[in-house]
């Protein structure tokens, strides 16, 4: 398998949910630990965490993994500021990004091993959840990266083929459709064990 870089965006600030999605508990594990270390075992050259609302908390968990660890100060302005602020911090690099974020508690290994698997031959893979959404965990050719400066705003990665240029390869995972972002989709991940219950 080809080297990659991975980007894992940790900067929200769960304003929905009321707390720090970033802190649940997976098995006891802080979910951006967990999902950092699921990124880890598929062997990146370099994982950058971006980090923006409870920084100092979400640095606390993360500690004694082999990571960069960077803080957007611009992170309330959307997600576009923090997949920059990442891809600054990695530098350019023939290589292929994973990116994911912290909300999506099913998540495996097995997925983003498969979105590299889908890239080996520099294309973009998205991840698809059924009929219209797609999105995280993605693999950027390196190629498509520089694009990434174009996003403003909470504009999503969807954006970087809206105008048909390239067409990423799509990657079906319905199960990663459930995230975390209201106290109710919360009560239902603790009620499923896919997060635990405080």
């Amino acid at each position: 398998m080809k080297r990659h870089s991975a980007l894992l965006l940790a900067a929200g600030g769960s304003t929905r949910l009321g707390r720090p999605k970033q802190l649940l508990t997976v098995n006891g594990v802080p979910l951006v630990r967990h999902i950092a270390e699921l990124l880890l075992a598929t062997g990146p050259e370099r994982l950058v965490i971006v980090t923006g609302g409870a920084a100092a908390q979400i640095g606390q968990v993360l500690a004694g993994l082999d990571i960069v660890l960077v803080q957007n100060d611009n992170w309330e302005t959307g997600m576009a500021s923090s997949l920059q602020c990442g891809y600054r911090t990695l530098g350019a690099a023939p290589a292929p990004l994973l990116i994911a974020g912290t909300d999506q508690p099913r998540l495996t290994c097995d997925h983003l091993r498969a979105l590299l698997k889908q890239g080996e031959q520099h294309r973009d893979v998205v991840t698809v959840y059924g009929e219209e959404g797609r999105g995280i965990p993605v693999l950027l050719s390196p190629a498509t990266q520089p694009h990434l400066a174009d996003l403003q705003g909470d504009t999503g990665l969807r954006q970087l083929w809206k105008n048909g240029a390239t067409t990423p390869t799509l990657l079906h995972a319905p199960e990663l459709g459930f995230d975390i972002d209201t106290p109710e989709q919360l009560d239902a991940a603790i009620r499923a064990g896919w997060i635990d219950r405080d």
